[in-house]
């Protein structure tokens, strides 16, 4: 697939039904847009099973609750229109995008329960996030922007709104040849990428920022269960950026980012090593199985 995304041939399944790819279309005065009022989740199929597929729906609803938006439908529907739209359009390998949102309807203000909840789900055949960074490792920007606290914003929400610093840090990145931005949080502690989490590996024992205001991925909870197996100790705490000097290997997951391996972070950098390797290896067979 290439080109446009709203210019494809397809299926996008929409409040209820599937409708062809360039129909899928939402009016100009929808809520979601002037107020950023809609969640979405990230996921991945693989041999033509979605990973955590119903962990996904779970999350989305959850967060749809967190911003006050209750989805007309159930987790198990959300599972069923997802398997739908793949089957449509014939992936057994691809992404899959579900959103939720508040659309037009009687208020255009700030305030909108007067309108619709509407769902969502797309998909596409999408390879490597961060190209061939999975070889060489991806290189990072440090971002000015902060995750801000968990008293200003549902942080526990895959929420739209919450992105829009996360676009700004990933343009600034690029902009200075990079693939993405690593991001502290409000208070300077090392937090994430723009759209992973983060973790550093020394002395054989890996160490990631404690999840207490920015999403706690389905991918990092899948990696930090597959170390802990392998009787690997995880530290989940907070990490100054003062330690990065003293790390040995890094790596990001997502949903998007599966596991990539990280070759610098600023003026610090960091070898694509054996345990990075070895769970990057792991996760791809686990995902397939």
């Amino acid at each position: 697939m290439a080109g446009a995304y709203d210019d494809r041939d397809g299926w996008i399944w929409m409040d209820g039904k599937l409708v062809p790819w360039r129909d899928a279309t939402v009016h100009v005065l929808t809520h979601a847009l002037h107020y950023a009022s809609a969640v979405f989740e990230g996921e991945r199929c693989y041999n033509g099973k979605i990973f955590k597929g119903h962990e996904h729906s779970l999350r989305l609803r959850k967060s749809a609750d967190l911003l006050d938006m209750e989805i007309p439908f159930s987790a198990e529907e959300i599972d069923a229109a997802k398997d739908a739209m793949l089957k449509a359009n014939g992936w057994t390998d691809a992404y899959v995008r579900a959103i939720a949102w508040r659309g037009s309807g009687e208020d255009m203000g700030v305030s909108a329960r007067r309108n619709p909840v509407r769902l969502a789900v797309a998909g596409w055949e999408w390879g490597a996030y961060y190209g061939d960074a999975k070889m060489k490792g991806a290189k990072l920007d440090i971002s000015k922007w902060k995750r801000p606290s968990p008293e200003t914003i549902p942080s526990e929400a895959k929420a739209a709104g919450l992105y829009m610093i996360c676009t700004m840090s990933k343009h600034q990145a690029e902009a200075k040849g990079c693939s993405d931005a690593m991001m502290m949080d409000y208070r300077g502690y090392v937090a994430e990428a723009t759209g992973a989490n983060i973790f550093f590996v020394k002395d054989g024992e890996v160490h990631t920022p404690l999840a207490d205001c920015f999403l706690n991925g389905l991918t990092r909870q899948t990696v930090i269960g597959m170390l802990e197996d392998k009787q690997i100790k995880v530290h989940q705490r907070h990490i100054m950026p003062s330690e990065l000097e003293g790390f040995e290997q890094c790596w990001l997951t997502g949903t998007a980012a599966e596991v990539t391996p990280v070759g610098q972070i600023g003026d610090y950098s960091f070898e694509v090593g054996q345990m990075t390797r070895d769970i990057a290896t792991a996760y791809e067979k686990l995902v397939r199985a």
